[in-house]
């Protein structure tokens, strides 16, 4: 088989993208393309599972059309988010779509009942609000115990195309239910939220063979005979395998969309006290490694600016109108609580900037020249505490995702990062799950090589640090923003 799909589903958007590896080079072409985006009903925000898996059959039928018969096909999306089934395999309730406010208080209320020392101790998992342990806390206890089986997002997917249940580890480890030492869920974590481990499906890594689509699927849509095998399903795991090859320079990777996921790969996690002060994760990867990383509000904020305005603007005219604004007039505290999921992102920046006394922002270039500046400084801030946590400076800042398309973002980052931003691949995410796909096949030897490829297949685009005017007073009104209050520290 010389086809390979990746399917790249995201909070707002998901798509199919075909790889082939031609020459020594990987190339990709999009097939099909489509919206996503949690619903509001009864006040509670929800997932659409059957619209996912249509729009998956819808371009596996282009892919047809195209001619392609047969391909291998990996599936990657969003964390933390899961679907109960019964006996049956029929969804139990709608699937809760992480920013739902069903959690809010439900970390503190858990570590009020486990010490979050101890949780961290043992799954090495930064706190956050939407957790799946947060969320299974404050799931309904009848519907948690009618539930046969409890799988994460991709791996429904998977398990509706292929017949076959699993928890793939990248995104499993998100739940902050897996045991660093066991290898497996903890057995303590269960019995506090009232579960079994019966009721999660085996634990499977990335490169395992799933089988084909079910032939019942085939049939009746008229797909490609598709194999499909276990990439890196948590979208930040995949998009970290396809981070380009660094030679002889200590890098660190920002994978930059709707979250900004700052950090660098071990071969072991990092979870003493220092580590869960600062709230840093470790996100089980590929092949044996931890993504030590930091999460960081990210392109959210002017996603929610650019969605209440209409999308009168794409995101490049706002990032030029940004660039045509004054430089760190107005600033914000990206992880602040206030900016998760507010009724008005316009709102609550500009009541951000009233409140703390800064010039408050009005045209849509204003508002984003704030997000960009304060993103900025966030990445700086925090990969201070990165080299301080892992003992290794960094020289290179490699930014993959769609953020990588941001000229003055990255030229930003640049500046008051001091460091070199490597910018691009923006399609490193389906690079990685291609990637899994294509080693698993025998096309590419390992990680590695992979790696090389993909270094050699995209252009890369270098910003050297320039003077930022001031820096040092404008440090010291960053750091006065910060009152402690972190989406991610509130414990």
């Amino acid at each position: 088989m010389t086809y390979h799909i990746a399917v790249d589903i995201g909070a707002s958007s998901g798509r199919l993208v075909l790889g082939q590896l031609v020459d020594g080079s990987l190339q990709l072409e999009e097939i099909h393309r489509f919206s996503n985006g949690f619903t509001e009903q009864e006040g509670s925000c929800f997932w659409d599972m059957d619209y996912l898996l249509n729009e998956i059959i819808n371009g596996l039928q282009q892919a047809k059309l195209r001619g392609i018969h047969e391909c291998t096909l990996g599936i990657d999306t969003w964390a933390v988010d899961y679907v109960l089934l019964d006996a049956e395999g029929k969804q139990i309730s709608r699937v809760y779509a992480y920013r739902d406010h069903r959690t809010d208080g439900a970390m503190e209320e858990v570590g009020r009942l486990l010490p979050p020392e101890k949780v961290y101790a043992k799954t090495g998992i930064q706190q956050l609000p939407f957790n799946t342990l947060y969320q299974l806390y404050a799931h309904d206890r009848e519907e948690l115990k009618a539930a046969d089986q409890i799988l994460l997002v991709p791996d429904y997917l998977y398990y509706r195309l292929g017949g076959r249940k699993m928890n793939e580890v990248t995104n499993a480890s998100t739940t902050q239910l897996l045991n660093l030492a066991a290898r497996d869920f903890d057995a303590e974590l269960l019995e506090f939220l009232g579960l079994r481990r019966e009721q999660f499906a085996p634990l499977t890594e990335p490169g395992e063979d799933l089988s084909f689509i079910t032939q019942e699927l085939r049939a009746e849509y008229d797909l490609p005979e598709c194999r499909l095998i276990c990439v890196a399903t948590h979208d930040t795991a995949s998009a970290v395998l396809g981070v380009p090859a660094q030679k002889d320079r200590a890098s660190a990777y920002l994978s930059s969309g709707t979250w900004s996921l700052l950090g660098v790969e071990l071969d072991h996690p990092i979870n003493n006290s220092r580590a869960m002060a600062a709230n840093y994760t470790n996100e089980w990867g590929a092949y044996g490694t931890y993504r030590f990383l930091k999460n960081i509000m990210g392109l959210w904020l002017i996603q929610e600016v650019r969605r209440l305005d209409g999308g009168r603007f794409s995101f490049a005219e706002l990032a030029e109108q940004a660039g045509e604004c004054p430089g760190f007039r107005s600033l914000i505290p990206c992880n602040h609580p206030r900016f998760l999921n507010p009724d008005d992102m316009i709102q609550e920046i500009r009541q951000a900037c009233l409140e703390s006394g800064q010039p408050v922002p009005q045209t849509m270039g204003e508002l984003a020249r704030c997000i960009f500046d304060s993103l900025a400084l966030s990445y700086r801030s925090h990969l201070a505490e990165l080299e301080e946590l892992t003992g290794e400076l960094t020289q290179v800042l490699q930014i993959v995702g769609g953020g990588a398309n941001n000229g003055l973002l990255c030229q930003l980052t640049a500046d008051v990062t001091g460091r070199e931003v490597l910018a691009g691949p923006t399609e490193s995410t389906a690079l990685g799950n291609l990637a899994v796909q294509m080693i698993e096949a025998g096309r590419i030897a390992d990680i590695h090589e992979a790696r090389q490829i993909i270094s050699q297949s995209f252009a890369i685009q270098s910003y050297l640090p320039q003077p930022v005017p001031q820096l040092a007073e404008l440090l010291v009104r960053w750091e006065q923003l910060h009152p402690g209050a972190d989406v991610h520290n509130t414990y």
